[in-house]
């Protein structure tokens, strides 16, 4: 029974060293033909569960939706409003100890940025 305790113990551990620490706020900026764009996000990562928000162009946070961690990777949506028109921004990501370098589509258009740990 001692040696089933132990092997439990050592795998949470284990499993717990592999997960990348996504909780504060980052920074970057998207890149597109109209110029440069400022993005910031907030994560809290509850297990595999993520939450947080995301800062609009206009200072407003935007909660983020489906998030998911799974170690070194996230996953997460954010839903702009654009005058009433609901516009879906999909992330994916892979978590470092300073950077997110994340990939997203909006409308089946895809972009990459890095976002930094601030």
């Amino acid at each position: 029974m001692k040696v089933r305790s132990f092997a439990l113990a050592l795998l949470l551990t284990a499993v717990s060293v592999f997960a990348a620490d996504v909780d504060g706020k980052w920074s970057g900026s998207i890149s597109t033909p109209n110029g440069d764009f400022p993005v910031g996000f907030a994560f809290k990562a509850e297990g595999a569960k993520l939450t947080g928000t995301m800062e609009g162009m206009d200072g407003m946070n935007i909660p983020i939706a489906d998030g998911k961690v799974d170690g070194a990777n996230i996953s997460f949506s954010v839903t702009l409003d654009f005058g009433g028109m609901p516009l879906v921004l999909n992330y994916k990501g892979v978590v470092s100890a300073a950077e997110i370098k994340l990939t997203g589509d909006a409308m089946g258009m895809p972009f990459e940025l890095t976002v930094k740990k601030k």
